[in-house]
């Protein structure tokens, strides 16, 4: 698999940038079971786990990039790559795949011409499937950048994606 991690195991010589630095010095150094907290306080930070951050969190933690990238990839909280300045989540629980969620996310990609998982190339929209957003009884259920929007149609994918856009200028 060609992943743009590109996961290796040679350290960097140079030390981490100084925002990196801060996260790192929160956590005492050699003590693997501070992996998964310093991948959170990373991605809250930076927004994603670029390969540089990994290196430099394997280095801190005293475990092979292979590792924390095995973690990273493991736990869907994490992202490897950029997020879109705008986060759609289409809910896939029980309630919301009865109500058409399916049908809406097809919708969504579509509209957005990029899968689950994926970030436009304009860099405005990231689509994303969640298990559940606990908003059964307006099934389906979108957020927008954490905004709920419930009881969706197919068409309304168009207008909620058209309505960022007018929003941005587009």
């Amino acid at each position: 698999m060609n992943h743009p991690c590109a996961c290796q195991t040679t350290l960097p010589s140079t030390p981490p940038p100084a925002e990196l630095a801060a996260i790192l010095e929160r956590f005492p150094s050699q003590k693997r079971e501070y992996l998964i907290p310093i991948l959170q306080v990373t991605q809250e930070k930076f927004k994603f786990l670029s390969r540089d951050a990994m290196i430099h969190i394997a280095q801190h933690v005293g475990v092979p990039v292979s590792k924390v990238y095995g973690v990273a990839t493991f736990y869907n909280q994490f992202k490897l790559n950029p997020p879109g300045k705008h986060t759609i989540q289409v809910c896939r629980g029980t309630a919301c795949h009865v109500r058409g969620s399916d049908q809406l996310l097809r919708s969504f990609e579509s509209e957005l011409g990029v899968a689950p998982g994926q970030t436009t190339k304009d860099g405005l929209f990231t689509l994303d499937i969640v298990a559940c957003l606990g908003s059964c009884s307006i099934a389906p259920v979108v957020t927008v950048d954490g905004t709920f929007h419930g009881r969706l149609e197919n068409k309304d994918a168009g207008k909620l994606v058209a309505e960022i856009r007018k929003g941005e200028g587009q």
